[in-house]
Order: structure tokens, then sequence, then C-alpha cells
């Protein structure tokens, strides 16, 4: 998952009582909890460049009726921003977690998404010359010995670090991607812009997607998870994220952060079988709980 936008805050201040609030975040939770779970499935018959190019296809077809909508304020001069965010923010975090599921189960890169909203605080922090403060600075470190006990575990024997170390690299560019979108396109329809980096980072990555193209037959199984990585967790997710952000606000959307490593962890282990380690367990409450005191949670209560 990644945040790429942050429309303004509610204007209905009873909209964050609403009771659809908890059923969206608990559903969005599960879906991009099932994104990595999908993607440990369909990795091995596609490999990460062509499941990553379904991806980004499918879930910029998805959005592409809102760009055709907006289109009047993507001028060209715009687009070669727009494609640069979209290999940031899409292309290349979105190869990393595939790259991961295929050597690790599902919950690392679960686990390893939630350190997003570490990274984007730092990655403020050091390029934009925002303020970090003792509390978020120590959320850090925090964060960061929830990923090193992570990767220092392992599953059916084998070390699960390289793919620890993928989805924390796939989390720093969401965190710069975000930085980027914030500043330089805060003025445009989320959902379009999503669209157009969505679509730019699946005709940049093409080349790569059609020369590693899979050979052998793909399994039905993979193709149907394949489409729902792009159709449901990508487009679909991203519009019910969007909506979210809109009715209550992107500080209580982003609380969405703390249920897809615990979704995606139990969905791998009731569905696929894999398990889950006192390691994983571990980094999850460092990981998560260093997430919680950077954004005041437990100040606020």
């Amino acid at each position: 998952m990644s945040q790429t936008l942050s429309p303004a805050a509610p204007t209905d201040p009873a909209a964050a009582r609403d009771w659809r609030t908890p059923l969206e975040l608990g559903f969005l939770g599960v879906v991009w909890g099932c994104s990595f779970l999908f993607m440990r499935v369909a990795v091995p018959s596609f490999g990460p460049y062509a499941l990553v190019e379904l991806r980004l296809t499918l879930g910029a077809l998805v959005l592409l009726p809102f760009l055709w909508r907006d289109r009047a304020r993507f001028p060209l001069r715009r687009w070669p921003l727009l494609a640069g965010i979209g290999v940031l923010n899409s292309a290349l975090p979105f190869l990393l977690f595939a790259w991961g599921a295929a050597h690790a189960p599902a919950a690392i890169g679960a686990i390893t998404n939630a350190m997003t909203v570490l990274f984007t605080a730092l990655i403020a922090f050091l390029f934009f010359g925002e303020k970090i403060g003792a509390r978020r600075a120590t959320a850090l470190l925090v964060g960061f010995v929830g990923v090193l006990v992570l990767a220092a575990g392992k599953s059916a024997g084998l070390s699960v670090g390289p793919s620890a170390l993928a989805g924390t690299s796939a989390s720093l560019l969401y965190g710069i991607g975000y930085n980027l979108v914030k500043r330089h396109m805060s003025d445009l329809p989320p959902a379009s812009s999503a669209a157009a980096t969505l679509g730019c980072a699946a005709i940049l990555l093409s080349p790569l997607a059609i020369t590693h193209w899979p050979v052998a037959p793909v399994p039905a199984n993979a193709w149907a998870c394949a489409a729902a990585l792009g159709v449901v967790c990508t487009g679909l997710a991203y519009l019910l994220y969007y909506r979210l952000i809109q009715r209550i606000g992107p500080a209580r959307a982003s609380t969405v952060t703390y249920l897809i490593p615990v979704f995606g962890a139990l969905l791998a282990w009731a569905i696929l079988g894999e398990p889950l380690t006192w390691t994983m367990l571990l980094a999850a409450l460092l990981i998560l709980g260093s997430v919680a005191v950077s954004q005041g949670v437990f100040r606020r209560r």
C-alpha cells in the first residue's frame, strides 16, 4: 500500500463517527493484506516483472475514467514528473514486494509495509525541512530495530533477511514518493493522479515485462490472483481509500496501516499454511508500536 495523496480534511466532523468508517477501514485492511498473499501465489508463475506489469495496467484501467474526466488538468509539461513519481511510488516498490514474496512468507512484506509511515517522516525531515522531534526520532529507531529482528528470523530453515530488506526498501520508496506527491501533485484530483502515475509506470516497465514474460502456461489460480491484485488491491482499493480520506481526513484513514500486517499474516497462515514465528510477532509489535508512537496515538488518547 502506498498513501499517495492527502486531500483536505473532511468538512463534516460527524463523518469520522460514521458507522461505515470502521467497516471500510477493515475492508481496506483485508484487501491490502490480501495483496501480499496474491503476490505470494502469483509471482512463482509470472515472475516479478510480468506480475507487476499486470498490476499496474489493471489498476490504471480501473481509474482511467477519472483521468479522462480530468484530462484538462494534466498538461503535457506535468507528465515527466508524473512518470518519475510513478516509478518511485509504484513500479519499484511493487517489484520489490513481488520479489520478496517469491522468497519468503507473505507476512514479511506485510509487516515491512508499515515502515512507510516512518520513512515518510524521515524523508520529510532530511530533504524538506520538516521537524521530526524526539518522539518520532525514537519511533524511527524502534522501527528499525523491528526490521532487524524480522531480518534475523528464518522460515522453513531459510533466512527471510533479503525479503525483509526488499520490503523495507519498498517502504522507503513509498516514503519518498509520498513526499513528492504531497509537494508537487496536491492540486490534482487523487484518483486521476493515481491513474496517471500507474499508467506511466506500466508503460515504462513494459519492455522488461515483455522480455521476462512467462514461457510456461500460467495456472488459473495465478491469473486470478494477478487480476485481483490489479483490479481490487490497486484500482478499487485506491478509490475507497481516497473516499475515506475525503470523508474522515488523512490522519484517521492512515490507521489502516495497523491492519495490513495483521490481516496479511493471518490470511497467509489460514489460506496458505505459512508459519507465524516469534520473530515475526516481535517485529510486528515493534514496528506497529513505533508507528503508533510516531503518530501520537497514545498521547492523543
